[in-house]
């Protein structure tokens, strides 16, 4: 009869004394081989073995499909399973299937939203532990030891300095089998195949919009949450998109409008908002509504315009739950509540919450009287005496005079 090794802990059975002795370090904390180089420990010789290749590079174990090479075997075989389509670990909630089990594992915190690794250093949890330790490398050690010959810019991981320099050689691996497009990453080559599928796999967990792309959807989701992550070293403004902080760093405290329309000599941060701008002297207005036909110069200006016939209200005071179809009704409308005021009048230095409220205000200082009764004195057109109620409307109809 075999011999065997029960732990005096938790009672767990081993075939070996060694495997056993391995064993009880879990519950000591005992980790008795330590690296020279950099001083971290581990619970058996084999780990520490493998963690060696980090200092010197070696990874021995090379893919007879793609080459790739490996510090690890496990890693290789893990790797291979990609080749062969051997995914023998299903998730029970999306039936989504993993190579490897320790891959379902943490697959199943995107469901169960477990994050249980935590920085000491500011309480941030994530779900892997690898997210941990590059968060606490970047943040708060600074370490980017990983440097672009080309630019000299440093990165935290080989892996994203392998990524970057595609941006000097031009390498493009990924292509799309519909329209060839190609792409310096894999995740991009699959986003991008959702624009020929129609495919919008990532929905809003409070309003059930969908998105093509997750960064797209964490992105929609501080419009509910109200979460403005990123803030300007400058003047403290947050933001709830990068490039948002980006833009404005850019125009506000770098003075950076390198774009300048040839026709009125306006400057534009973003070759983007010149394209659209000259829309304005074109009268281009490529973007037409499927319902009234409504014709606009942005997509972001048509999608705005169908909340109207679907009465999609998505911004929503946290104050009186007043919901809006446009994210600047709601900000100015937040004005009510906290008194702030960013309009002056010139004379009496009274602060109104928009524009429109202050220039009405200014008629008491001024006299005058803009609005005339349409039954005893309307705005009359000069040409065919048709008559109106304001005159922004009168003038909008004598277009049609003027071409």
């Amino acid at each position: 009869m075999d011999r065997t090794y029960p732990c005096g802990v938790c009672n767990k059975i081993f075939s070996k004394a060694a495997y056993l002795k391995t064993h009880r370090s879990l519950h000591t904390g005992e980790r008795p081989y330590c690296c020279e180089v950099c001083g971290k420990t581990f619970l058996e010789r084999g780990s520490l073995k493998l963690h060696h290749s980090v200092h010197t590079g070696e990874r021995p174990y090379c893919c007879d499909v793609c080459n790739k090479v490996f510090s690890g075997k496990k890693n290789l075989m893990v790797h291979c399973r990609r080749h062969t389509e051997e995914h023998s670990y299903p998730c029970d909630v999306c039936n989504k299937t993993f190579s490897d089990r320790g891959y379902l594992k943490i697959h199943q915190r995107v469901h169960t939203g477990e994050r249980p690794f935590c920085c000491i250093v500011c309480n941030k949890t994530f779900s892997q532990s690898g997210s941990l330790k590059k968060h606490h490398q970047l943040i708060h050690l600074g370490e980017r030891p990983y440097r672009c010959d080309v630019c000299n810019k440093t990165f935290g991981n080989r892996t994203n300095l392998k990524l970057h320099q595609r941006v000097h050689t031009g390498e493009r691996p990924y292509p799309c089998d519909v329209c060839h497009k190609t792409f310096r990453k894999e995740a991009h080559r699959k986003e991008h195949q959702h624009v020929h599928t129609g495919e919008r796999p990532y929905p809003c967990d409070v309003c059930h919009k969908t998105f093509r792309k997750e960064a797209n959807r964490k992105e929609h989701q501080r419009v509910h949450t109200g979460e403005r992550p990123f803030c300007c070293i400058m003047c403290n403004k947050t933001f709830s998109q990068r490039r948002s902080l980006k833009k404005h760093h850019q125009l506000i405290h770098l003075g950076e409008r390198p774009y300048r329309c040839e026709l009125c000599n306006k400057t534009f941060g973003h070759q983007h908002s010149l394209k659209l701008h000259l829309r304005v002297h074109t009268g281009e207005r490529p973007y037409c509504c499927d319902l009234c036909n409504k014709k606009f110069s942005s997509n972001s200006g048509l999608k705005i315009h169908q909340r109207v016939h679907t009465g999609e209200r998505p911004y929503c005071c946290d104050v009186c739950n007043k919901t809006f179809a446009r994210l600047d009704s709601l900000k100015i409308h937040l004005r009510d509540h906290t008194g702030e005021g960013p309009y002056r009048c010139d004379v009496c230095n009274k602060i109104f919450p928009n524009k429109r409220s202050m220039k009405l205000h200014q008629i008491v200082h001024t006299g005058e009287r803009p609005y005339r009764c349409d039954v005893c004195n309307p705005y009359r057109c000069d040409v065919c005496n048709k008559t109106f109620i304001y005159n922004g409307a009168m003038k909008t109809h004598q277009r049609v005079h003027t071409g």
